[in-house]
Formats: structure tokens, sequence, C-alpha cells
């Protein structure tokens, strides 16, 4: 069973659901979990919220945030899977779990960070905990294990 089979398994037998924020992912770790049959079932939504102040603007991650520390931060990666949660909820009812990514895929690096510098936040009803990452390769390479990272992280949190 993949990973996101696990995940997908998990969020049914806990009858949780599941929204995503995706930055440097760009929509691949939501395609990761709707790939799994029966992802209908947790999956609300997906945010790719790949320009900074759609990062403000629809999951609210805090402005004075953005301009003081940039978008790849462990407390944007936070705060997107706190207001993925909302922004996904159905019938006033936000999603149990939040997911997040944000980070440099490269090949260049904006703000000076390391390319590979990748920060995945989980939230649910306990809390939000977020992970910092480096990973090594190309661009299509740090995406690929940013999507896989993410996926054991949630797995992770859902297991405590």
């Amino acid at each position: 069973m993949s990973t996101a089979a696990e995940l997908v398994a998990a969020l049914v037998s806990r009858g949780w659901t599941l929204g995503v924020a995706e930055s440097l992912t760009g929509g691949a770790l939501t395609a990761a979990v709707v790939s799994v049959p029966g992802a209908s079932q947790v999956l609300l939504g997906g945010v790719v919220a790949y320009a900074t102040p759609v990062k403000h603007s629809v999951l609210g991650v805090d402005a004075a945030l953005l301009e003081a520390r940039g978008p790849v931060d462990p407390d944007v990666a936070k705060q997107m899977a706190d207001g993925v949660r909302a922004a996904v909820a159905v019938d006033e009812r936000p999603a149990d779990v939040g997911l997040s990514t944000t980070g440099i895929a490269g090949p260049d690096s904006p703000d000076g960070q390391p390319v590979g510098t990748v920060h995945i936040g989980v939230a649910t009803p306990a809390g939000t905990r977020t992970r910092a990452y480096l990973f090594r390769g190309d661009r299509s390479a740090v995406r690929a294990q940013s999507v896989d990272a993410a996926i054991e992280l949630a797995l992770s949190v859902l297991g405590e």
C-alpha cells in the first residue's frame, strides 16, 4: 500500500476530512491523495497558493509575517495548514486535517535560503506541527521528496 493510500485509510478510519495547501509542490500533493481510490471520502479540496500574496488572501497567512520572513518559513507552513482547514470548509465545518507545503524547489533561491529548504505543516483539532527539511537534488526531486515527506508527516501525526 502506498503512503498516500495509508493516509486516506487513516483518515477514513477516523471519519476525518483533509484540506491541502501547497506552494512548491504545485498540486502534486493533492494529486497523490486523489490517485487513491476512495479519496473522495476524505479530501475536501486543495489550494495551490504559489504566489506569496495568495497565502494571505486565500489561506489567511499573516501579511506581516510574510513581509518579515518571506513564504519559506515554519510559521508560514503552520498558518497555511491552519488556514486551509477553513478554506475548504463544507457547510461551515472545517476540514479535520490541514496539510501544507512551502519551500524552495530551485533551481535558484529568491531569498538566500538553500535550494531544497522545505517546511511542512500538519494541523489537526489537537494542534499544529511543522517540520523543516533540506532536500537534495534538482527541482523535480525536491518537489517529489516534499510530497512524500508531507504524507509521512501527516501519517506520523495521525498515529500519535
